[in-house]
């Protein structure tokens, strides 16, 4: 990942991301410094909150990156899946029915969502629902595309 172009957000800039985070997932990723960083080889740009990337971009929406949702966990917008599923997501899988313990039954076909493991709670991935969350538990289907997840090149990004 290279880094095209890092500069400070504004005020208003700074605002729609604390407004977008904490309206879709009930956090306020309190920082003292956001600056954006576009980066050339991905889909995605990043927010770094106190010099950390804890904010990314999807399709110009605001949203926490694995890490950032390990800093501040989302009240709302969260998938949970059982330890059988853990490696699976850890490694970049889509999210299948079978895997899924608990769903926010908020979540709609298209939002972005936190995926986390049950026994701690810990972000393992960012996705985006294929289904609302209240189809989410089932016996069989891909119901979360993963986007984001621990170890890729977003999650190992330093600057």
């Amino acid at each position: 990942m290279e880094v095209k172009s890092r500069h400070h957000l504004r005020s208003d800039g700074i605002d729609d991301i604390v407004d977008a985070l904490s309206a879709g997932l009930g956090v306020d990723p309190d920082g003292d410094t956001y600056e954006l960083v576009e980066l050339t080889d991905t889909e995605f740009d990043l927010v770094l909150v106190d010099g950390e990337p804890l904010v990314l971009y999807v399709d110009d929406e605001p949203f926490l990156t694995v890490r950032g949702a390990n800093e501040f966990p989302p009240q709302r917008g969260v998938v949970t899946v059982d330890a059988g599923a853990i490696s699976f997501v850890s490694d970049g899988a889509d999210v299948m029915r079978p895997g899924i313990t608990e769903a926010d039954p908020d979540i709609e076909a298209g939002d972005l969502v936190a995926i986390a493991e049950e026994t701690h709670g810990k972000v393992l991935a960012i996705g985006r629902a294929l289904v609302a969350g209240s189809e989410m538990v089932g016996d069989s289907g891909k119901v979360v595309e993963s986007i984001h997840h621990v170890g890729d090149e977003l999650y190992e990004f330093s600057v």
